[in-house]
């Protein structure tokens, strides 16, 4: 039996996490917002055993991952400041957002 190892205690939204690295666990990126530099490379790590992908939520958007499988990752470097929301096109309701600043 494995226990989950963190959770959200306030139920509400999360502050963003700052760092360069996004878990995908449970049908859910984590963070659910990541803050991050200009000039950052972000790395997205599958650990569910069903297939995901990163993909931006706005059309055109640079984050477009190929499905990732088990232990799969993803890279994208960030160059121009900005709110990149993105979500999983396999499973829409996984969310998320890497805020970038200078």
């Amino acid at each position: 039996m494995s226990m989950p190892t963190s959770h959200s205690s306030a139920g509400g939204p999360a502050a963003p996490v700052t760092g360069n690295a996004v878990a995908i666990k449970n049908f859910a990126f984590s963070p659910a917002t990541l803050k991050v530099k200009v000039g950052t490379t972000v790395t997205w790590t599958n650990q569910d055993t069903d297939d995901h992908t990163v993909t931006s939520a706005a059309t055109g958007g640079p984050l477009q991952s190929a499905a990732l499988a088990t232990h799969a990752t993803y890279s994208y470097t960030f160059t121009k400041p900005g709110t990149y929301a993105y979500l999983c096109t396999i499973h829409p309701f996984m969310t998320a957002t890497v805020e970038v600043t200078r």
